[in-house]
């Protein structure tokens, strides 16, 4: 792809983001209250992806802003725990329903709240022009960075593409818990968006990678729904490496819908044929499976992937993966 091309394509995928957000209103729940998962850590859900807060001896980090215009929404739920200053923020990935508000903190709030990705998400961020200044990190990692000291530490992990290639794991050691943006995002496959590097081949190494690499954690925030466990997190990397499997094994001789229905017996829980609670978009937990075993289809036939939203109702591939419209359960990309 050459870098117009890619350029073209990251602004499609924001674009369509916050097309989505307006279109669909309703169906995006609004920054919700604050909930309490574990001793100085707490989530705020709605408006996008999870926003993690996390209450340090002098300021307070936020792993995720939500979409745009949801910073005070963010700051007044903070302020029902803390009167701390927002210090820091880390960004999970590139998409916007994940920094979309940094640009209030930095603004409004503090100048000086330092923002922190892996290299790969700032290296989106300053390929797409229309993002917003707010979203550049102030400082990057490549495949780990400890950020603090004793109980307020955060260790930050890359182990590899899976939702895009810049997708970071943020670890609170002294509580035992982890922040894992949307490369698991609710109880099923998650979205794989390849113009930001994302990939169903390359997702399960990675999964297993974090798994195997990252230790002493019981807690797991999913970067859309729930407060998950370690033992979730370890089944749902289970799940993705099964589907994978089964997608090579019957790549030319099964449907995708198929293969899918094939791991309902062992993989119940992410294999559900009813929406999630609070779901955000379309489709159920076994559809997400069918659309990744299209792109594991695509990736292993080393075609460019076009079925990320879904499979398209026909005509030519859309601009930068996304389904066009009539694909089946196509939700907004980024998420």
């Amino acid at each position: 792809m050459t870098r117009s091309k890619l350029l073209a394509a990251i602004v499609l995928v924001g674009m369509a983001v916050a097309g989505a957000a307006a279109q669909r209103g309703p169906r995006i729940p609004p920054t919700g209250t604050i909930k309490p998962v574990r001793e100085n850590l707490y989530v705020i859900p709605g408006a996008g992806g999870n926003t993690t807060v996390f209450v340090t001896a002098t300021g307070v980090v936020l792993v995720d802003t939500k979409l745009a215009n949801n910073g005070e929404p963010i700051l007044t739920q903070v302020k029902t725990v803390t009167d701390k200053p927002v210090s820091m923020i880390i960004n999970t990935h590139t998409h916007p329903d994940h920094n979309g508000s940094n640009d209030f903190f930095k603004t409004a709030v503090n100048a000086k709240v330092e923002i922190v990705t892996h290299v790969n998400t700032g290296k989106w961020v300053d390929a797409n022009p229309r993002s917003n200044p707010a979203m550049k990190p102030d400082r990057t990692f490549t495949d780990r960075l400890s950020l603090g000291s004793g109980r307020d530490r955060i260790d930050l992990y890359w182990f590899g593409a899976g939702h895009t290639n810049g997708d970071a794991f943020v670890v609170f050691p002294a509580i035992r818990a982890m922040a894992a943006g949307d490369i698991f995002a609710w109880k099923m496959a998650p979205l794989i968006d390849p113009a930001t590097g994302g990939s169903v081949l390359a997702l399960s190494d990675t999964l297993e990678k974090a798994v195997t690499g990252i230790s002493n954690v019981d807690t797991v925030i999913e970067g859309h729904g729930d407060v998950n466990t370690w033992v979730g997190f370890r089944d749902y990397t289970d799940f993705n490496r099964a589907l994978l499997n089964a997608a090579r094994a019957g790549l030319g001789k099964q449907t995708p819908e198929d293969i899918a229905a094939s791991l309902k017996a062992q993989f119940p829980a992410f294999t559900k044929e009813v929406l999630l609670a609070d779901m955000e978009y379309g489709g159920t937990p076994l559809s997400r499976a069918v659309i990744n075993v299209n792109v594991a289809f695509q990736e292993l036939k080393g075609e460019p992937v076009t079925t990320n939203f879904g499979p398209r109702a026909g005509g030519p591939p859309a601009p930068g993966g996304a389904a066009a419209p009539g694909g089946a359960g196509a939700p907004p990309p980024g998420r």
